[in-house]
């Protein structure tokens, strides 16, 4: 049996920011592309990826996702902010650095999927 302390994780702020973009792609990209007149961009986007339009199409799976993601995400880091790290000051300093580091691009990850939710179910009927 190992007494060594392992430093938190930071892949569960990551798959949270990786589906959170998702929802920027979905449903923000295009609305931008369109509303600054880079509409001819949007479709030449779509003929290069055409799996846009699937994300689009399936946004409430998309966003379901990316919801569930950045709770589990949040919640890991929740129970990781009182687990002890290592000893050694040079790992303990990495260990706190890694803590800072989830909670920043957890907090981007919120912030892409709230851009997202606006973009994918509000701006249409404010603009109606």
């Amino acid at each position: 049996m190992s007494s060594e302390v392992k430093a938190p994780s930071t892949l569960p702020a990551f798959l949270s920011l990786f589906t959170s973009t998702g929802t920027l792609i979905c449903c923000a990209l295009p609305a931008l592309l369109v509303s600054i007149g880079a509409g001819a961009v949007m479709a030449g986007l779509i003929e290069a990826v055409p799996q846009i339009t699937w994300l689009g199409r399936n946004k409430v799976l998309v966003f379901s996702i990316a919801a569930a993601m950045i709770a589990v995400a949040g919640a890991w880091q929740w129970h990781a902010r009182s687990l002890p790290c290592p000893v050694d000051p040079a790992k303990a300093r990495a260990c706190t650095r890694a803590r800072q580091i989830s909670w920043v691009v957890w907090w981007i990850s919120v912030a892409a999927f709230a851009i997202g939710a606006f973009f994918a179910f509000f701006a249409a009927s404010l603009l109606a």
